[in-house]
């Protein structure tokens, strides 16, 4: 860390600490302090042209208190980007004049002492050199982007821009049963929306990008826009299918949301709650056995950090892996300390805290565990069916698992994708369509926190003409 940051990182501290000391003299019997501060910049480029170029920071500190009364407690929280001393005073004193009036929870309070940790040694999160690029190069690279895809085919005339964006963040935590830690992450990426239009001037659009943590990990903008391009093209023509019973091929950006789903109903807000097809089921069979689902947050790549990496949780327990779903047997919730003690279990450690209110629960490095088959092998052993490459709506019922969602593709047949469709549903049951994964590819990456392969789910209702 440089003398600039250790200075910062020291003042910052400092203010965590007064916040805390404050707190606690106004009466609070426990305190946990948040301090933040980040950096973004966004350029957008359109047609060659910088149509938008934004560069922002921000700050802010987030406290939350808890008043002891008999065997409950009652907390509140506040947050103000101010730092000054007035405004201080203002913040403690709003979290006290809250708490006060709020309901007693016998659930609510801080972690036990013993439970807090973090991870030790360099995480490998935060990379200067996302701050060391020149404005201007961050700028050309969105333009070579947009280019390569203009480039790439007369069909595509327009886009949407291509974009460049890079963040960093310094995050503190500190509370009153001695827990200190403190991390710094950094973030870029670009992008590319390319728009075709076929002969009889129906239009279509797509994207693809590149993120990494440091810029030396980011892929060549060419390839990137090339291959938006190649996405956007193949959409040309699209047209609808009759409605069917069929197997249907999700593309790892797609089954990243239906593995997602996982999560969902593994979370122990739903659980408690008995708002979740999960509840009840520790310990049963939930998918078929080739499904194990994972939520690792101490992933560490090549010297890199995953996107979904940190050294402690919202709560300032450790970061751990957790097997939600073992060969199909569904093995833990994902649970913060609230929902633990709702449930008379564990934290998990995936409290997710911004600096206003209570923690809520959150995913590490969430992902199902590859399979042997490429997505050629995959689509190939298909005589008819459907490869999905976007979804729309929200048709998804976590208390029955009924799932409905407008999609859009390609259609197989012969092991071949052979036209693109639109403006058809799927639907199903995610109860089923977890133990009806037939096929899971081997082209595992992750592009962000969560991540799958291609997956082929069997028997699935396609509603389309």
């Amino acid at each position: 860390m440089s003398s600039s940051a250790s200075v910062v990182s020291s003042d910052l501290k400092q203010l965590a600490s007064d916040v805390l000391s404050k707190a606690l003299k106004a009466g609070a019997t426990d305190a946990e302090a948040v301090v933040y501060e980040g950096d973004e910049f966004s350029a957008l480029v359109h047609l060659g042209q910088v149509e938008t170029l934004k560069e922002s920071g921000s700050r802010a500190v987030g406290l939350r208190v808890f008043l002891n009364s008999e065997n409950a407690q009652r907390t509140a929280s506040t947050s103000s980007s101010d730092f000054s001393s007035e405004s201080i005073a203002r913040l403690v004193e709003g979290a006290i004049t809250l708490a006060k009036i709020t309901s007693e929870d016998p659930f609510a309070g801080l972690p036990e002492a013993h439970e807090f940790g973090q991870l030790d040694g360099d995480l490998h999160l935060y990379f200067d050199d996302v701050n060391d690029m020149p404005p201007a190069e961050r700028i050309e690279i969105a333009r070579r982007t947009e280019a390569a895809a203009m480039a790439y085919d007369t069909r595509i005339q327009n886009s949407r821009g291509g974009d460049f964006d890079t963040a960093t963040s310094h995050k503190i935590m500190m509370n009153s049963r001695g827990f200190v830690g403190e991390y710094r992450r950094s973030y870029c990426g670009f992008s590319v929306s390319p728009i075709a239009q076929d002969e009889k001037g129906g239009m279509q659009r797509n994207y693809w990008f590149s993120n990494a943590r440091t810029t030396k990990k980011l892929e060549d903008p060419e390839e990137i826009g090339r291959e938006a391009a190649r996405r956007t093209l193949r959409r040309l023509g699209a047209r609808q299918v009759k409605t069917q019973k069929a197997p249907v091929v999700f593309s790892a950006e797609m089954a990243q949301s239906i593995i997602g789903n996982i999560f969902d109903a593994a979370n122990g807000d739903a659980i408690y709650r008995n708002a979740s097809f999960f509840s009840g089921m520790l310990g049963e069979r939930v998918a078929g056995e080739n499904i194990t689902v994972v939520d690792d947050g101490t992933l560490v790549f090549d010297n890199i950090g995953g996107f979904g990496t940190r050294p402690f949780d919202g709560e300032g327990l450790p970061t751990r892996r957790t097997v939600l779903v073992e060969h199909g047997i569904l093995k833990n919730y994902v649970m913060n300390t609230y929902t633990a003690r709702k449930l008379n279990m564990h934290s998990t450690g995936n409290a997710s805290r911004g600096l206003a209110g209570n923690p809520g629960i959150g995913a590490g490095n969430f992902y199902l565990e590859a399979g042997t088959l490429t997505p050629e092998q995959i689509i190939g052993d298909i005589k008819d069916g459907l490869y999905v490459t976007e979804t729309m709506g929200h048709g998804i019922n976590l208390v029955t698992g009924d799932y409905s969602q407008g999609a859009s593709g390609m259609w197989i047949e012969n092991g071949e994708l052979a036209y693109p469709v639109e403006e058809i549903t799927i639907a199903g049951n995610l109860k089923d369509m977890y133990r009806n994964i037939a096929a899971i590819g081997n082209d595992l990456v992750f592009r962000g926190a969560s991540a799958a392969p291609t997956i082929r789910v069997e028997g699935m209702t396609i509603a389309g003409s």
